[in-house]
C-alpha cells in the first residue's frame, strides 16, 4: 500500500503556485513504485501577470529531462493556455510541429523545454493533473485482459486508451475520452500508465494514491506467491558464494560490454530479483519486452538472460555463457536496429543494460554507477509489473517497432542531450593506494573532476572514508569508495580488487602510491628497516600491480598503471639506502610490467616527485627531522632548503604530482609506456637523461 506523505501544515506555508506543484511532484516521485526515475509528469493551471501586467492563465508543467523526486521550481515550464487550447480542434499535429509551437507558448524563454506530454495536461479541464507509472496500474495495462480487469475494479470510473506513442494524438484521445465519460476519475493508458486529477494539489495527489491502493488490493488478492512466475526453478546461492562468483565474473562482463564504450557495473541480489531470475518462466518472460515505454532508454527492450544452473554448472561455464550471451545480444540488437531504423538514426551501445543470472541476481551497466543503478531500479519496476500482470493474465508489451520508435524517438533522445558532456576519465575506474594521503587524495579529486570513479585504498581507513565522503558530497553518490588495505598483505590486496570488481565491475587505472620513508646511515641500517622499505615500496607495489594486471587481462579492454616513485629512484641519496633502493626497484618493476603489458594494451609509467612535504604523512614522521639532520639544518628550514636546490627555485605540491599522474593516465599519453617523468623542480643529479 502507498502511504500518503502529505503534510498539510507544511503545504499551507507554501506559496500557491509552482512551489505547491514542486511539493506534490517530489512526493509522487519519492516512491519509485508510483513513478519511474525520470518519468511521469505533473501540472497545475494558475493565473499570472504577463510582462504587460495583464492576468493570463498559465499552465506549469514538468520540463523535459527532469525527475519528479528531485525537481525544483526551475525545472517547470510556464505556458500560456490561451495559445494552447485551440490546438484541440486540430485533427493531427506532428511531433516536430508540436514542439516548435509549444516553444512559442512559453511565458519565459529561459524555462526548460516542456514535457513530451504537455498537451495531455493542457487538454484536460482540471486545475491539477498527474501522470504516473505505478507498478500496480501498469500490471493491468500490460495484461492481455487489462481492460476487462479494469471494469471489474473501477466500474465506469475509468477511461481506457489503446497504446499510441505520447504526443498530440494521444493527448486528444485522452481528453475526448474524459469528456465523453462524466463519471471518469482516471485514465488508463495501455502499456503505459495512469492519469489522475483534482481541483487542488492535495486532491490530485490523494486521488493518485487512492487509485493505486485500490488496484494493489485487487492484485494482492490474485497473487499466489508459490506459483508466481511459474514457481521456482533454481535456488539462490548463499551470499558468500554469490559474492565470490560475482567478483570473478564482473570483470568478464565489464570487458565484454565495454568494447564500444566503457561501462560501469552494479549488481543487485534483492529477494524480488532472485524470485524472478530463479523462476521457471524468467527466461521466456524476460524476453517479452519492456513493461513501460519510459524504461526503454535505460534498460533496452529486453535484458540478457544467462541460462546457467547455479547448482550444477561451474564458474568457468558461467564465464563462457556470459561472453557468448553478450556477443549474441549485441548481434541481435544490431539486427533490431537495422530492421527498424529511420534515416539519420545512430545506434546506441549494443551491449545489454540488464543481465539476469539465476542463483546470483542482476548485473546492470551504465556510463556511471548512478546510471547503472537507474537501469537496475527500472528493472525492479519491470519485475513488479510482470508479477502483477501474470497474476491477472498474460503479460504483453510493445511490439518491436513500437519499442524502437520509443527508444529512438527524437523527443526522448532530447533528454539525453541535457546530460553534461563526457570528460577525459568518464566511464573509467581508478584504484589509488595511499589514497588518504596528500598525493593520493589530490589524485583522487583530480581524476574524479574529469569523470572517474575512484577506489581509495589506504591502511588509514578513517582518512580514506573522509576523502570518500568529501568526493561523494561534491561529485555525487558512489563516485568514490574507500577500502582498508595493507599493501604488504597478499590476502588484503586480493580482497581489495575483489571489492573493486563488486563495486564498479573492474578497474582501468591504478596509481601505486602507498609509501613510507626512513633515513639512517648505511652502516646503521637494520634488516628491519631494510625489509620495511622493500615490503611496502617493493613487494606492496608488486602485489597491487599483479592483481590489477590480472583484472585488466580479464576485462581485455586495456589498462593504465602509474607508479609514484621518487627522485631517489635515480639519485643515490645520503643516509637513505633502504628507501632509495626500494624506490629504484619500483621504477624498474614498472618498466618490466610495461614490457609484458603492451600486448594487452596495458600501459605502465612512473612519476618521480621530490620533497612533497604538504599533506604527506611521511613528512609528519621522524623523516623530516632525519632529513634535516642529514643536511645539517633545522627541520623548519627543510622546505626552503628543497626549494633552493631546484633549478626552477620552486616547491613541489601534491596537486603537481596529481597533474602528472592524470597526464599519464589520460588519452594524451596513450602511446607512452615504460616512461619516467620527473616532477621535482629540476634536480640535475636526478635528470633521467
Amino acid at each position: 500500500m502507498v502511504k500518503s506523505l502529505w503534510n498539510q501544515d507544511y503545504a499551507a506555508q507554501l506559496t500557491k503556485g509552482v512551489e505547491e506543484l514542486v511539493y506534490r511532484s517530489n512526493l509522487i516521485g519519492s516512491d519509485r513504485s508510483v513513478c519511474n526515475w525520470g518519468g511521469g509528469n505533473t501540472s497545475m493551471k494558475t493565473f499570472e501577470k504577463d510582462f504587460r501586467g495583464r492576468e493570463i492563465e498559465v499552465m506549469w508543467v514538468k520540463g523535459s529531462g527532469s525527475d519528479l523526486a528531485t525537481m525544483k521550481a526551475k525545472n517547470f515550464t510556464g505556458l500560456k493556455m490561451e495559445d494552447i487550447r485551440p490546438l484541440i480542434e486540430r485533427d493531427e499535429m506532428p511531433d516536430e510541429e508540436m514542439v516548435a509551437y509549444l516553444a512559442h507558448c512559453m511565458i519565459d524563454s529561459s524555462h526548460p523545454r516542456a514535457s513530451i506530454e504537455t498537451l495531455l495536461h493542457a487538454f484536460l479541464p482540471f486545475k491539477h493533473v498527474d501522470h504516473t507509472h505505478p507498478d500496480a496500474i501498469i500490471s493491468i495495462c500490460c495484461a492481455h485482459n487489462g481492460k476487462d480487469i479494469a471494469k471489474e475494479i473501477y466500474g465506469d470510473r475509468f477511461v481506457w486508451v489503446p497504446y499510441i506513442r505520447p504526443g498530440f494524438s494521444l493527448s486528444k484521445m485522452i481528453a475526448e475520452g474524459v469528456r465523453n465519460n462524466p463519471t471518469a476519475e482516471l485514465v488508463l493508458m495501455e502499456k503505459h500508465g495512469l492519469v489522475t486529477w483534482g481541483e487542488t494539489s492535495k486532491e490530485s495527489y490523494e486521488k493518485t494514491l487512492s487509485i493505486i491502493n485500490e488496484t494493489e488490493e485487487y492484485i494482492h488478492r490474485m497473487i499466489n506467491e508459490e506459483t508466481i512466475f511459474g514457481g521456482p526453478k533454481y535456488i539462490t546461492l548463499p551470499e558468500s558464494d554469490r559474492l565470490h562468483v560475482l567478483s570473478e565474473v564482473m570483470p568478464i562482463i565489464r570487458g565484454a560490454v565495454s568494447k564500444e564504450n566503457k561501462m560501469i557495473l552494479s549488481y543487485d541480489d534483492a529477494d524480488s530479483v532472485q524470485q524472478f531470475v530463479n523462476s521457471e518462466n524468467a527466461k521466456d518472460l524476460s524476453q517479452v519486452g519492456a513493461a513501460c515505454p519510459d524504461h526503454l532508454v535505460h534498460t533496452k527492450r529486453t535484458p540478457l538472460y544467462i541460462d546457467w544452473n547455479p547448482k550444477m554448472d561451474n564458474i568457468e561455464s558461467l564465464k563462457t555463457k556470459i561472453i557468448e550471451g553478450i556477443n549474441h545480444f549485441k548481434e541481435e540488437y544490431t539486427k533490431y536496429f537495422n530492421r527498424n531504423k529511420n534515416e539519420d538514426d545512430q545506434m546506441f551501445e549494443s551491449a545489454p543494460r540488464v543481465i539476469l543470472i539465476p542463483g546470483i541476481g542482476m548485473v546492470n551497466t551504465g556510463k556511471t554507477l548512478a546510471m547503472a543503478k537507474v537501469s537496475g531500479a527500472l528493472y525492479h519496476r519491470a519485475i513488479a509489473v510482470m508479477k502483477g500482470a501474470t497474476s491477472l493474465g498474460e503479460f504483453v508489451s510493445l511490439s518491436e517497432n513500437e519499442s524502437y520508435n520509443v527508444e529512438y524517438w527524437p523527443l526522448e533522445l532530447y533528454k539525453l542531450t541535457l546530460a553534461p558532456p563526457e570528460l577525459e576519465f568518464s566511464r573509467k575506474v581508478a584504484f589509488i593506494t595511499g589514497g588518504a594521503g596528500g598525493i593520493g587524495s589530490n589524485t583522487a579529486r583530480r581524476l574524479v573532476s574529469e569523470g572517474a570513479h575512484v577506489i581509495i585504498a589506504d591502511l588509514n581507513i578513517e582518512g580514506a572514508q573522509k576523502i570518500e565522503a568529501e568526493i561523494n558530497e561534491t561529485f555525487g553518490e558512489g563516485r568514490a569508495h574507500a577500502i582498508k588495505m595493507d599493501v604488504t598483505s597478499e590476502s588484503q590486496v586480493k580482497a581489495a580488487f575483489e571489492n573493486s570488481a563488486l563495486k564498479y565491475g573492474g578497474i582501468d587505472i591504478i596509481v601505486n602510491n602507498a609509501g613510507l620513508a626512513t633515513s639512517s646511515p648505511f652502516d646503521e641500517t637494520s634488516v628491519e628497516e631494510w625489509n620495511l622499505n622493500i615490503n611496502v615500496l617493493g613487494t606492496g607495489y608488486f602485489l597491487v600491480a599483479r592483481e590489477a594486471f590480472k583484472q585488466m587481462k580479464k576485462q581485455d579492454i586495456g589498462g593504465n598503471m602509474v607508479f609514484v616513485g621518487s627522485k631517489n629512484s635515480l639519485y643515490a641519496g645520503k643516509n637513505v639506502t633502504a628507501y632509495s633502493s626500494a624506490k629504484a626497484l619500483e621504477t624498474h618493476l614498472a618498466r618490466c610490467i610495461a614490457t609484458e603489458g603492451g600486448e594487452y594494451g596495458i600501459r605502465v609509467n612512473s612519476v618521480l616527485p621530490d620533497a612533497v612535504l604538504q599533506g604527506s604523512a611521511i613528512w609528519d614522521s621522524n623523516w623530516r627531522e632525519e632529513r634535516a639532520e642529514a643536511y645539517g639544518i633545522n627541520a623548519d628550514e627543510l622546505e626552503e632548503h628543497y626549494r633552493k636546490r631546484t633549478t626552477l627555485q620552486v616547491n613541489i605540491y601534491p596537486e603537481d604530482i596529481a597533474e602528472s599522474i592524470a597526464f599519464f593516465a589520460s588519452s594524451k599519453a596513450e602511446k607512452t609506456t615504460g616512461c619516467m617523468l620527473t616532477v621535482d623542480g629540476g634536480v640535475p643529479a636526478a635528470f633521467t637523461r
